[in-house]
């Protein structure tokens, strides 16, 4: 085989001649294998796989107006809490024939508006969004093209589709009437400066009826930033009973730098954090956090795009999905041992 033929793109002419059989049976044997019969299928995709041959998606795309690809918009792909989400949303989409491809937005709502247009230039069928679009240039230009979107972690009562989430101002109110009934009145909070995160502390104060001692730190947050967020609340409160954090990560950090200062937890400070991570239930003490089901997020995300992409009118396009608070040794319940 010379060089030239060597580097030479197989084509589908060439896995028809391989396999014995027409260019229009090549064809329908990779876009509608259903209309042949088993031998010849089998016969050409073998011949698929002889010759190396890869489908033009694009090609198929330009045809039937689909490319079969879904974009996902994330803030941090590393973040903890949203890896479930990815992880159904891509699963489900795979099953159904369709492809995600993720962007990083970074928690910069100017580079979330010029991802969306790198994503759109690419004609994706739908568009998943990890929270909701802030950009409303952004959120008017979806709604022209009347691309599906999908807004998740979050929840709206104007989405600029179909929004899977829940609220971040209760998810903040919760903890705090959890808090209250506790009895703690000397409270503090470690929070990520996310808009969410915000919700949650808008929640939290709003029920807590005061202000309290709080650290914000550039999101996101994670343990070293929690070790450091924790010295800086017992210089405000050296009297400190109880931490909100506004991630398991953050709180994990919280619990370390407690640990080092030799503050017992909960006897002498109670931790509470927010994803229930997967090794929330793990740490020493376990961590109490608020559960959220990011899995059936991903799940109802990829199942209401997959609806949108056939046409179906989405019935309910606000699907709250709830909460709930996970109550562990971190804030004083008790694990009994096993045998």
């Amino acid at each position: 085989m010379t060089r030239a033929a060597a580097l030479k793109r197989p084509t589908l002419h060439d896995v028809a001649r391989e396999a014995g059989v027409s260019l229009i049976t090549a064809s329908r044997a990779l876009s509608n294998p259903g209309v042949l019969s088993e031998k010849t299928l089998e016969r050409v995709l073998q011949a698929v796989q002889d010759t190396g041959y890869i489908p033009n998606l694009l090609a198929g795309g330009l045809k039937s107006q689909r490319s079969m690809t879904i974009a996902g918009l994330v803030p941090i792909i590393s973040v903890p809490q949203f890896l479930p989400t990815i992880r159904t949303l891509t699963e489900t989409l795979d099953a159904a024939g369709y492809q995600l491809f993720l962007g990083q937005s970074g928690y910069d709502y100017s580079r979330e508006e010029r991802l969306i247009d790198t994503m759109l230039a690419r004609r994706p069928d739908g568009i998943v969004v990890a929270g909701l679009v802030r950009s409303e240039q952004a959120r008017d230009r979806l709604r022209r093209l009347g691309v599906p979107v999908v807004e998740t972690w979050d929840l709206s009562d104007r989405p600029i589709d179909v929004v899977v989430g829940f609220s971040h101002l209760k998810v903040g109110s919760a903890v705090a009437g959890y808090f209250l009934s506790k009895g703690w009145d000397r409270v503090g909070i470690a929070t990520g400066d996310d808009q969410r995160a915000m919700q949650r502390l808008e929640g939290f104060l709003a029920a807590f009826g005061r202000d309290v001692p709080t650290v914000k730190v550039p999101a996101p947050s994670n343990l070293a930033v929690g070790r450091r967020a924790l010295a800086e609340l017992l210089q405000k409160d050296p009297d400190i009973q109880a931490i909100y954090c506004s991630s398991d990560g953050f709180a994990q950090g919280v619990l370390v730098e407690a640990a080092h200062r030799g503050l017992r937890v909960p006897e002498d400070l109670a931790v509470c954090g927010f994803g229930d991570a997967d090794f929330a239930a793990h740490l020493l003490p376990s961590l109490t956090t608020v559960h959220v089901d990011g899995a059936e997020i991903g799940r109802r995300a990829a199942q209401l795009m997959l609806d949108r992409c056939k046409g179906i009118a989405i019935e309910h396009p606000i699907v709250d999905l709830g909460f709930r608070i996970v109550e562990r040794e971190s804030t004083g319940k008790r694990t009994l041992p096993t045998n």
